[in-house]
């Protein structure tokens, strides 16, 4: 595969607690010069990269990060502020304590409210696959499809695991045809995002791969 096409995949991305501005510059700068699909930033510097890049690449924040068990207002909040701000795309975390209290309607309801303020803006949802069981894994693929998400994405970065090829193969075999798939954490080489494309992932998290 061309590297460009795997460098236009690439949400390139520094959400480490610890990041300085200078880190935040380099990360867009990187960005820009590959041509990657996105940044993707803490919500405390989006209005700060909207100056900085003006325009030149999309501006991908998170919510509900890195945990998601705000409640949903707290996360309406968030992405209202965020889009107020400047971003021009919205990575959720699901609640995984309502997944584990069986309560799949609430996940729902949730998806459903932050996708009406996203609007025409893309919305990834972040369901933290090394947490999840193989069920709950696939009823989640439903939800996010029947609740208008754009994205599924399989981690934080934050979590003991992150992507794999299996979970790809298995978002693509039972998420509807208008989701696409997000592969995040742990992809550190060409190889691992190659595997990972030809799975099935429309776009992949990444801190290495762009890096100068």
């Amino acid at each position: 595969m061309e590297i460009m096409k795997i460098y236009e995949k690439i949400d390139h991305t520094q959400l480490k607690q610890t990041a300085d501005w200078s880190s935040i510059q380099k990360l867009c700068d990187e960005a820009i010069a590959g041509g990657a699909a996105s940044v993707c930033i803490p919500p405390c510097y989006v209005a700060q990269v909207r100056a900085y890049v003006q325009r030149q690449i999309p501006i991908c924040t998170v919510i509900g990060f890195p945990n998601g068990y705000q409640t949903t207002a707290v996360k309406v909040a968030e992405t209202k502020d965020a889009i107020e701000n400047g971003a021009d795309e919205i990575d959720m975390v699901i609640n995984l304590c309502d997944v584990k209290n069986d309560s799949f309607d609430k996940v729902a309801e949730e998806i459903r409210q932050l996708k009406k303020v996203c609007g025409f803006r893309t919305l990834k949802v972040i369901v933290e696959t090394c947490c999840l069981t193989k069920v709950e894994k696939i009823k989640l693929c439903q939800i996010v499809t029947e609740a208008g998400a754009d994205y599924i994405k399989t981690s934080t970065g934050f979590g003991n695991a992150g992507a794999t090829v299996e979970d790809v193969r298995l978002f693509r075999e039972y998420t509807g045809e208008n989701v696409k798939i997000k592969a995040a954490g742990g992809i550190r080489d060409i190889e691992t995002a190659e595997a990972l494309i030809e799975a099935g992932a429309d776009r992949l998290g990444s801190s290495a791969l762009l890096k100068r």
